[in-house]
């Protein structure tokens, strides 16, 4: 696996550790080379445990993955590349029997392509924890998911700490779209890209995609990195974004 992608790497674990550390009923723990995360989101990438090295430690792995089980129902198991048969074998053993592609989006912040210009009425700005609920609503229905579902997950500290930065698109006054950065070690994660459906078709999710990179490019970070749905993924490649490598997520069905 190349130098790149282990940066990369590293950087989404330290992004992992910081969100488990400072979310409402946040929890972390480390087993070896592996983590394990549990924010109470009901998402599983969003409670997990998660081993990107090389060789990952699956003693550490299964340990890790009896504790997130014992406290929440929606969590997974994440690895770089293919999962091995004994992994597959784990993971079964706790009730992950489904297995999803996360492609792993990366660039230099210098081969990333900005458009000169935007027609793009909506205003994107910066929101803090005192505005959390609001963002919350807005990443809620960008994505399509029944009320409640991302929990106290943005709430707390979460977009008063250092390294995030939550953002808000709105028109007329009214949320239409969220984006979330997340910078460590001189690297910018692009998380929470999302449009409500009724304004989507306009370029917006690009906007709030420049608008993360360029602050986290004007914080100091001379690299970017995103998992991309396959709907997202030909945005993101016009951008300068290539895939690195595509990690495995291991989850109930």
């Amino acid at each position: 696996m190349s130098t790149t992608a282990d940066r990369l790497a590293t950087a989404y674990l330290d992004a992992i550790e910081a969100l488990g550390r400072v979310t409402p009923k946040g929890w972390y723990a480390e087993r070896g080379t592996a983590r394990a995360v549990v924010t109470h989101a009901e998402v599983a990438s969003l409670n997990g445990v998660f081993d990107l090295a090389a060789d990952p430690d699956l003693d550490s792995l299964d340990e890790l993955a009896t504790e997130v089980a014992r406290q929440v129902p929606h969590w997974s198991i994440m690895v770089r590349g293919e999962a091995t048969a004994a992994l597959v074998d784990l993971a079964a053993r706790h009730g992950l029997r489904e297995r999803h592609a996360l492609p792993l989006l990366g660039c230099g912040t210098d081969d990333i392509v900005f458009r000169p210009g935007s027609t793009q009425q909506a205003l994107v700005r910066r929101v803090g924890a005192a505005e959390s609920e609001r963002y919350t609503d807005a990443f809620t229905e960008s994505f399509e998911a029944p009320a409640g579902t991302f929990g106290s997950l943005m709430g707390g500290a979460v977009l008063d700490t250092d390294g995030i930065t939550g953002y808000l698109a709105e028109e007329s006054g009214h949320p239409v779209g969220t984006a979330l950065g997340m910078r460590a070690n001189g690297v910018i994660g692009v998380f929470n890209i999302g449009v409500v459906p009724s304004a989507r078709g306009r370029g917006l999710g690009r906007t709030l995609t420049e608008t993360v990179l360029r602050d986290g490019i004007a914080a100091g970070a001379d690299a970017a990195y995103l998992h991309s749905s396959p709907m997202g993924r030909p945005l993101y490649e016009s951008m300068g974004f290539v895939l690195v490598e595509t990690w495995t997520m291991l989850a109930a069905g």
